[in-house]
């Protein structure tokens, strides 16, 4: 008899990915759909369109739903084993809203299994692009949910983050300002995660109490959504919304179109999908007083907290493991790009020159510290270089090797200090999780830096998909 399988789903910004792992977390099967490359009648730019005036930013719903078919149809030509896939679970890009037609709830629910999913669900969407995580055109919007509650902090004090244009009341008070006939047609607003989840349950699925965090609308302390702030956006919107739920939710069996189609069992569960930030929490198995940081284009730094502080930097949203616990959200935009200016200039190029510099110099750096944002930050809000001495003098430049240290201790001070802003407590067993999508600090000899603000420092890496499944089988 085979062994019982659990699906994990990614929809991300550039491609669909599946992770298939059995009862003891072991990959058996992972496939992907990069977007632009597998999918190129859609012309996007790394998964989505940039519109002229370089704010908005969209992506096709249909694209979605089609790398959906392609990866099922992939897999069934493999001859993965549907039938014993016990669960399913994933995660979306955050703040990204999908909006139903009125009526599609029936074309969902009876969708034919002889066609491909983006051809039943062709006519179901109101509006054709979804407004993603990139767009940055709802800055009026912004504006006017602050002032309708109270101003910036107060806002944060309700939903755990200021406005911010990404964030999804925004993006629907947009829609509901400038499209009201768009908005009088749609009948159910998923963000991406609950609509991948809707596709397997053949119904609209409910958003998890974390991901609607990311959305200006949720009061995060008790879990539903807050009516000042819906007013705010637009009318009748609870309606539109749904109920959220708790992200380790079992939300039902899998739709008969998927039984009839590929052959999975009517008993395989699907779990609460959930978005990406908040899946990694998960997948990554942090614990209170946990710490993660990942290094890539831009960082981010993500952590379990009891008792947050909702600031106007960084982002509080509800712990997708513990409803009753919180997770913060840090993001700097000056990361590997700004490392690797430094590294030319200052190690001629050389990741390997960068590491003994940085080892030639001592923790602290003789009191010499450096702020480095090429591109204006978004934590906190600065730009330009900031070198300052050991009697807080700014200065203009330092030696090359006290540059490097400057740089990194520089980066790495700025997000214990936010982090500890937010709520976090450092404790003497509290651990730091690294995940090195930055490989100019995985060469450099960064376990000795980190360790003297991040103590004790654990290298681990984990993958984020079935994280809700794997729990379920326990």
């Amino acid at each position: 008899m085979a062994a019982p399988s659990f699906l994990g789903w990614d929809f991300s910004t550039q491609q669909l990915k599946v992770i298939a792992i059995d009862e003891h977390l072991r990959v058996i099967y992972e496939d992907n759909v990069n977007f632009d490359k597998d999918l190129p009648e859609f012309k996007t730019q790394g998964g989505a369109h940039v519109h002229g005036d370089r704010l908005t930013v969209t992506s096709p719903v249909l694209m979605w739903v089609k790398a959906l078919d392609m990866i099922l149809e992939k897999m069934k030509s493999s001859g993965f084993n549907f039938s014993q896939v016990r669960a399913l679970s994933g995660a979306g890009q955050q703040h990204g809203s999908v909006y139903w037609k009125k009526g599609s709830i029936q074309i969902l629910k009876n969708a034919s299994p002889k066609l491909p999913l983006h051809q039943a669900l062709k006519a179901c969407f109101a509006i054709s692009d979804s407004p993603i995580w990139m767009d940055s055109s709802t800055a009026s919007q912004c504006s006017a949910l602050e002032n309708a509650v109270g101003g910036a902090q107060r806002l944060a004090n309700i939903t755990g983050s200021r406005a911010y244009e990404r964030f999804t009341g925004n993006q629907i008070a947009k829609i509901y300002n400038q499209n009201p006939e768009v908005y009088a047609q749609t009948e159910r607003i998923s963000l991406v995660s609950s609509f991948a989840a809707s596709l397997f349950l053949g119904a609209y699925a409910p958003i998890d109490y974390s991901d609607g965090s990311g959305m200006n609308l949720l009061q995060i302390w008790d879990k539903s959504w807050s009516a000042s702030c819906l007013d705010a956006c637009a009318p009748e919107l609870v309606e539109k919304l749904g109920n959220p739920v708790p992200s380790h939710s079992v939300l039902g069996s899998i739709s008969p179109y998927y039984i009839q189609r590929y052959g999975f069992s009517p008993d395989c569960k699907i779990v609460a999908f959930t978005g990406d930030n908040p899946a990694s929490l998960a997948g990554m198995r942090l614990e209170e007083g946990d710490i993660a940081i990942s290094l890539g284009t831009s960082d981010t730094l993500f952590l379990w907290i009891q008792e947050p502080t909702p600031a106007l930097e960084g982002h509080i949203l509800c712990n997708p493991v513990d409803s009753q616990t919180y997770m913060a959200l840090l993001c700097f935009k000056n990361g590997s790009l700004m490392r690797e200016r430094i590294r030319n200039e200052c190690a001629s190029g050389s990741w390997d020159e960068f590491s003994k510099a940085l080892s030639s110099t001592v923790a602290g750096n003789n009191g010499n510290l450096g702020f480095y944002f090429d591109v204006m930050e978004i934590t906190p809000e600065a730009v330009g270089v900031h070198r300052f001495n050991s009697d807080n003098q700014k200065v203009l430049n330092f030696p090359k090797e006290v540059e490097i240290r400057a740089l990194i201790e520089g980066q790495f001070m700025a997000k214990r200090i936010h982090a500890e802003k937010l709520g976090y407590k450092v404790r003497t067993h509290s651990w730091t999780v690294f995940n090195f999508l930055d490989t100019s600090i995985l060469r450099s000899s960064s376990a000795e830096l980190l360790s003297n603000w991040w103590l004790p420092v654990s290298w681990l890496s984990a993958c984020t998909g079935a994280w809700g499944c794997s729990s379920l089988s326990a």
